[in-house]
C-alpha cells in the first residue's frame, strides 16, 4: 500500500514504515504530523485518484528529527581578474517516519 502526498509544493510517494526527508519545519522529535493533501492511494481495493485530492484520506507520520542535506558548493570565478569566491550551503530537512495511511 502506498500513497502520494503533497507537502510544501512537492510530491512524495510514501509507504508505511518509510522514512522521508521533508522541508524543515519547527517541530521536535516525537511529535505527530498529519498530511491531509493526499493525491492518490493504492491498496487492496485498487488505486483511488483524487481530483485534486482525496477527501477524508490522511497520512500520519512521526517526526524523527532534523537532518542536513548534502553540501552544495557555489564557486564564482571571473577570468583574468584574480577574483574568486567559494561558498557552501547545506539545507535543513525534517525527517519523518510514515506510520499510517488511512482512506
Amino acid at each position: 500500500m502506498y500513497a502520494i502526498i503533497a507537502d510544501s509544493g512537492k510530491q512524495f510517494k510514501v509507504q508505511e514504515g518509510q522514512q522521508v526527508a521533508i522541508d524543515y519545519r519547527e517541530s521536535h522529535a516525537g511529535e505527530r504530523l498529519t498530511f491531509d493533501q493526499v493525491l492518490c492511494v493504492s491498496g487492496e481495493s485498487g488505486i483511488q485518484i483524487g481530483s485534486p485530492t482525496l477527501s477524508g484520506a490522511t497520512v500520519e507520520a512521526e517526526v524523527l528529527g532534523v537532518v542536513q542535506g548534502p553540501k552544495l558548493v557555489v564557486q564564482k570565478l571571473r577570468r583574468r581578474k584574480n577574483s574568486r569566491r567559494k561558498t557552501g550551503h547545506r539545507q535543513l530537512y525534517t525527517e519523518v517516519r510514515i506510520d499510517k495511511i488511512s482512506v
